[in-house]
């Protein structure tokens, strides 16, 4: 099969989210200017620089996780792993910008060492970052979209105990949860390693890890 997007696809859904699978979830926590705390998924997230280390998250609209995080300049990254699946997704709903989604999906909250959103107590790992860019992207015909992108650099990370084993983070133990299209999801339960061919035999780390 090929299409142009110009043309559409003339499927009974759209495969672009199934192909560009699996995309880890970016659980982003904000504050805004009254103090009332707001948390929310979002697929479309990833690693974006690893010197300094950014990460990113965009919105198909301006919702109030973009709004705060440009606001307060601010925002956390929380992991969402498989046990906090219900949690994540009631934290999915479009509830008026007073409604703390902490205390709709009854989660714990900890405070962070250098900026003002709260973590999620239960996630495996939360990443503190200041916003370093934020904007509203626009397309080849240079027509603005509704869809906005915030980029972070991280400043300070919190990773649980027992998810640490010979100085790595155990990724399949924390089962962490991804995003394959549609309505699928998908839970990390298995990883392997794999040697550059730059590398030699029995060296585990590459040169970017």
């Amino acid at each position: 099969m090929f299409y142009k997007m110009s043309e559409g696809h003339g499927l009974p859904h759209d495969p672009f989210k199934a192909i560009l699978a699996p995309r880890p979830i970016g659980w982003i926590s904000t504050v805004d200017v009254h103090g009332v705390h707001n948390l929310a998924p979002y697929s479309f997230f990833g690693a974006v620089s690893s010197n300094p280390h950014m990460i990113g998250f965009s919105s198909e609209g301006l919702k109030d996780s973009v709004a705060n995080a440009k606001t307060s300049g601010e925002f956390v990254y929380n992991v969402a792993s498989i046990d906090l699946l219900h949690e994540m997704n009631t934290t999915s709903q479009g509830v008026a910008p007073e409604i703390d989604e902490f205390k709709l999906a009854n989660l714990d909250s900890l405070p962070c060492s250098l900026v003002a959103p709260r973590r999620v107590a239960q996630a495996p790992a939360s990443m503190e970052c200041r916003v370093v860019h934020c904007t509203q992207l626009q397309g080849v015909d240079g027509k603005l979209t509704q869809r906005y992108m915030v980029i972070g650099q991280v400043l300070a990370i919190h990773i649980r105990d027992d998810l640490l084993a010979e100085g790595r983070f155990n990724t399949a133990g924390a089962n962490l949860l991804a995003r394959c299209g549609y309505r699928d999801y998908t839970a990390v339960e298995k990883v392997f390693e794999l040697h550059r061919p730059s590398e030699k035999q029995g060296n585990s780390q590459g040169p970017s890890s």
